[in-house]
């Protein structure tokens, strides 16, 4: 009989066999902030500041649908564990409308948001560059959303490849036109921050018809059916994603939202904090695709295991995820400790933006053991369809502790930027702990023994 340590070398390596490409491919999307920030950085301080505020104003909202959206890869999962393929095309249909959904309201709500500006103080001088920034990038939102669809499709059939493949493809096409556009090379106007939005907002849509087509064609999705004909929008389905889906929006919101809010008081501070803050949170973003991506394999392998009534198979899966983030997370720290001011170095020639970006990837290094836990305990929580008290403790973790340490300690004790990120490893430390003991005390109380060969029922994907 296999040992307990045995069981979790197997599925550690089976956790990595399946994150490695959702790593990548979230690996993709963190270097398009790179891309973004390497691009306005050498244009100058001012536009990598105002893409520094823009982005945070773009995938502070954008945080809410891409939570929303996974609860798609367990319920997929668990239908595939439960032996029931013939499911998930109406399921994957029911989401497409949901993504596309979100995608407008998204949409809109970037639209309106340039008039919010000056009443959050954001510096005068980069306030132009954020509205340029905002107004050419809103128009690829709904292809993201409908590519976060096809994706998580994907990725909960176990088959994580193609988010790789087009993540990088994607990158590709980013680099040389967000460049040229921002610049004004090749004959065409010097669009400085708005032409890195065009560029990115053309990614997203070659992304999401590269994606559909690929679904369409492909020979391992045939027996699903996934466009064999046209559904309406069925509330009944529509109901049960929004169930399982809105709270893990809200958690992801929540934890991102701390990081966006801090990029915005810190966009107060002026041209320099906002481009140093841009740059060491960059940098944190591309470290967290790592586990980002060990969270996603973990979700999808513990919702297998509890599609097909695997109690052992659930705690295993979830063990052998935290051991692959600690250790990704360790050489991260590491990095950000041995070459932080080598690595601010890249993003900007400004001496200033140098010192003060480098320093701040210090304080990174502090809270990367913290975040690995918590998003991989947040990962496995999802696989268990255990989504509303996970809610609540990041709220109480992220904005009931970071947010007030980091504005407490960088705004009104005059710390800074360096103040707020302390805020952010508290707020983090707080989560990691909170919800790894939620999966802890969860997956010991599932009602069934680890031979059982009788699955849960599994609302969302019942419901389509």
């Amino acid at each position: 009989m296999p040992t307990f340590l045995s069981r979790l070398r197997t599925d550690a390596g089976r956790t990595a066999r399946l994150a490695a490409p959702l790593a990548a491919g979230h690996l993709s999307h963190g270097l398009v902030g790179f891309v973004d920030a390497m691009v306005a950085g050498h244009h100058g301080t001012a536009t990598l500041a105002a893409v520094s505020v823009g982005s945070a104003l773009l995938w502070l909202p954008m945080l809410a649908p891409m939570g929303t959206l996974m609860a798609l890869p367990p319920a997929v999962s668990q239908l595939d564990g439960r032996g029931r393929r013939a499911a998930i095309g109406p399921l994957f249909r029911q989401a497409l409308w949901l993504a596309l959904g979100l995608g407008i309201v998204l949409l809109a709500l970037l639209s309106a948001l340039p008039l919010l500006l000056r009443p959050m103080g954001i510096a005068p001088d980069i306030v132009p560059g954020v509205v340029d920034f905002l107004h050419a990038v809103r128009w690829g939102i709904p292809a993201f959303t409908l590519y976060l669809s096809m994706r998580y499709l994907s990725d909960g059939l176990h088959w994580s490849l193609p988010t790789m493949l087009l993540g990088f493809g994607g990158l590709c096409l980013l680099a040389p036109t967000a460049y040229v556009l921002t610049n004004g090379l090749l004959g065409l106007p010097e669009l400085g921050a708005a032409g890195i939005g065009i560029a990115t907002t053309l990614m997203f849509w070659v992304q999401a018809l590269g994606f559909a087509l690929y679904l369409w064609r492909s020979p391992r999705f045939a027996d699903l059916q996934l466009f064999a004909h046209f559904e309406w929008p069925r509330w009944p389905a529509q109901r049960e994603l929004l169930r399982n889906g809105l709270p893990i929006g809200v958690t992801v919101t929540m934890e991102g939202g701390l990081f966006a809010a801090t990029a915005l008081l810190i966009g107060r501070l002026g041209e320099v904090p906002a481009a140093a803050h841009q740059v060491a949170l960059n940098v944190a973003t591309l470290c967290f695709m790592l586990p980002f991506g060990i969270a996603e394999a973990t979700t999808v392998r513990v919702g297998h295991a509890l599609g097909r009534g695997d109690r052992d198979g659930v705690r295993t899966a979830a063990f052998a995820g935290l051991a692959l983030a600690l250790g990704t997370q360790v050489c991260s720290a590491l990095l950000m400790l041995a070459g932080h001011d080598a690595i601010a170095a890249l993003y900007s020639a400004d001496p200033a933006v140098i010192a003060l970006g480098g320093s701040l990837l210090l304080y990174a290094a502090l809270f990367q053991l913290p975040d690995g836990v918590q998003v991989v305990s947040a990962g496995a929580l999802r696989g268990l369809n255990d989504t509303r008290v996970p809610m609540w403790m990041a709220a109480l973790a992220y904005w009931g502790i970071g947010m007030p340490v980091g504005a407490g300690l960088g705004l009104w004790l005059g710390w800074g930027p360096r103040g707020m990120w302390l805020g952010l490893t508290a707020g983090l430390l707080v989560a990691a702990v909170l919800l790894c003991r939620r999966f802890l005390r969860s997956s010991a109380r599932l009602p069934m023994p680890a031979s059982s060969p009788a699955p849960p029922s599994v609302t969302v994907t019942d419901a389509a």
